[in-house]
């Protein structure tokens, strides 16, 4: 299944595919990191959105 840029929710929201250059990029706007940050965050944890974000903020505290 192709990544649809039309239809856009919370479905395309909950996964986080760094193969699209203007997710990464939507991506790091959002969280407010760098590619690489992010990059790292989705190897460590997988690409759910969640533990994505739940990855950067409790590395944000270290």
């Amino acid at each position: 299944m192709s990544d649809d840029r039309s239809k856009r929710g919370s479905v395309d929201r909950s996964r986080i595919s760094l193969d699209e250059d203007y997710e990464v990029r939507d991506w790091t706007e959002t969280l407010g990191v760098t590619s690489d940050e992010l990059i790292a965050a989705v190897h460590a944890v997988g690409n759910s959105a969640d533990k994505v974000k739940a990855y950067l903020r409790d590395r944000k505290h270290e």
